[in-house]
């Protein structure tokens, strides 16, 4: 099994965050992974993306060409990260930011991810975890218990509860 990721939206979505936690809840499960990271120069509302590669072999080219699965955040990542995909590709939106994806991939997603963040956890700001369950959900790259444990190891102490409630919001958006 092989699986490689893109997560793309908007500087502070939490999109590396998600990443990264992907990764980390991979190599819980005892798989191999890969992850980096690319943001423009503002602190907050450029572009970003964080990649991730999932595998049961040995990943010899770190880079995602071609992403399996596409979670784009906001339009200007559906009109920036779009190109590399195929007709393979799975495109997860974001239904409050994200109408028009452009060219030819095989599967589009679109989930009230912010939306249901907010209603949820009260914030936007799980927005990323939300987004994070839904993916493993519809690709089950990892475990439901690796994805938690990961998820309770990376965010900030005191929010546990929230984030435990957006992933499996997240979850729920894909399992209905």
């Amino acid at each position: 099994m092989r699986h490689s990721f893109r997560f793309s939206g908007t500087g502070g979505q939490g999109l590396i965050t998600a990443g990264i936690i992907l990764a980390e809840a991979a190599l819980l499960d005892d798989k191999l992974a890969v992850q980096s990271q690319s943001y423009g120069p503002e602190a907050r509302g450029g572009s970003s993306k964080a990649e991730a590669i999932i595998s049961d072999e040995p990943i010899y080219f770190s880079r995602v060409i071609c992403p399996d699965t596409l979670l784009v955040m906001s339009q200007e990542a559906a009109n920036k990260f779009i190109a590399d995909r195929d007709e393979h590709t799975t495109v997860i939106t974001d239904t409050l930011f994200v109408t028009d994806v452009p060219g030819k991939y095989g599967k589009r997603v679109d989930l009230p991810i912010t939306h249901t963040a907010n209603t949820v956890c009260g914030k936007t700001l799980f927005a990323n975890i939300v987004a994070l369950g839904a993916v493993v959900a519809l690709t089950k790259c990892v475990s439901k218990e690796a994805i938690l444990k990961a998820v309770l190891n990376r965010v900030p102490k005191g929010t546990e509860e929230a984030n435990t409630k957006a992933l499996e919001a997240g979850m729920a958006l894909i399992e209905k």
